[in-house]
């Protein structure tokens, strides 16, 4: 190969790898799970993303609506291919290549899809054929995206459970579970060849709940605490988020993938739950979302990886009444179904949140007010509604 040609070829391997490198904008992200009949209408939500400086979004399926939404925002979005289709799309290259056809490509670039998670917590999960038709899936969803050109755009990736791992305390100890070492390392060998990150859903939440006898509930809220010393790392950690990471870094290097990015596809704390759910409270949500964000804006990396900057999707954007199980699961949300905040991390709702017949609101100019009066007339019934916008030098309008 000529010099010429040597250059071109490296410039655009180089060039890929900064498009990838990109898929996540800053370190904050929010999961908007729409498991639920009372939530706002996606433009609705788009403005509020906007209004909170969210800038990427996770949606566990690939909703033709909300993908309409989101085009000309900015915000970047990583959509779902649901587990219902991993058998099919593992077996027929067609089938993966008209989902990406019907689901992806025609809304971009104005929508800004950089990523398809494909299934949700698979491996470790209690579908053993699942596990086996997950690499399939994911390889045929990439051929197709690389047929169409589009492998450098939009990223292919499988968010994980805690479920995957043997031990993740200390984080050092960190290991896979050796059932599902046979289909883990030739997934992981794939992302490494694709350049995709691990992606792991974590929460301190359930760990807590699991175990609160023996797990300080201000670890796992960021709170001041004497914190756990690992000793094969000689390293201090104060918050269970980072030691969390750091165990699936540690997994991640015994499989042989030392330079893996991870990412992590959900976490949060529910603010209401059932009796034995007792941490699940307004005040422990607050205090663990309010404390992730603010680690998160540091944009610093872990104990383990301190030059990896640590990026995650927070669980969720809304409570979500339609989900099964145990109260817990339906009240993760930042926000509540008629688009007010369930507690004060920073955010501002669409509605406050004790809206009755008569609304006010105070509306930043940069608001999209078109859409707030649209989502408040839609949803609350107000007869009167007055919005105000607020400049700058304090000078107030009636709109």
């Amino acid at each position: 190969m000529g010099s010429v040609n040597r250059f071109f070829f490296w410039s655009l391997i180089i060039s890929a790898n900064l498009v990838m490198s990109s898929a996540f904008i800053g370190t904050y992200g929010v999961n908007y799970g729409r498991i639920a009949d009372n939530i706002p209408h996606p433009e609705s939500v788009v403005t509020l993303m906007k209004a909170a400086k969210i800038m990427n979004t996770r949606i566990f399926d690939a909703d033709h609506e909300v993908l309409k939404a989101f085009k000309g925002s900015g915000i970047e979005i990583m959509v779902g291919l649901g587990n219902e289709f991993l058998r099919d799309i593992s077996v027929n290259e067609d089938r993966a290549m008209n989902w990406v056809k019907e689901n992806v490509e025609p809304f971009l670039p104005g929508t800004r899809i950089v990523g398809i998670a494909v299934g949700n917590e698979i491996l470790g999960g209690g579908d053993q054929e699942l596990w086996e038709v997950l690499l399939p899936a994911v390889k045929n969803v990439y051929n197709a995206l690389d047929r169409l050109q589009l492998a450098g755009k939009v990223q292919v990736s499988s968010p994980h459970s805690a479920a995957v791992f043997a031990t993740s305390y200390p984080p050092s100890a960190g290991t896979f579970k050796e059932s599902v070492m046979p289909y883990m390392k030739p997934l992981l060998e794939f992302f490494s060849q694709i350049k995709s990150p691990f992606y792991i859903n974590t929460y301190p939440f359930l760990a807590y709940i699991s175990d609160p006898d023996h797990i300080d509930l201000n670890y796992a809220l960021f709170k001041k605490n004497p914190g756990i010393y690992d000793q094969k790392t000689n390293l201090h950690y104060d918050n269970m988020f980072e030691a969390q990471i750091d165990a699936s870094y540690a997994a991640l290097e015994k499989a042989g993938y030392e330079n893996m990015e991870v990412i992590v596809s959900e976490t949060g704390w529910a603010s209401h739950g059932d009796p034995n759910e007792a941490a699940a409270t307004v005040s422990n949500a607050r205090t663990y979302n309010y404390n992730l964000r603010k680690r998160l804006l540091k944009k610093k990396g872990t104990p383990y990886r301190p030059k990896r900057v640590v990026k995650a999707y927070v669980f969720a954007m809304f409570n979500e009444n339609l989900k099964p199980g145990p109260t817990s699961e339906r009240n993760f949300g930042l926000f509540k179904a008629d688009g007010s905040i369930s507690y004060s991390i920073g955010f501002t709702g669409l509605v406050p949140s004790s809206a009755k017949s008569f609304i006010t609101m105070k509306v930043w100019l940069w608001f999209n007010t078109i859409d707030v009066l649209h989502y408040i007339s839609r949803s609350s019934g107000a007869d009167n509604i007055v919005v105000t916008t607020e400049t700058d030098s304090g000078v107030k309008r009636i709109l």
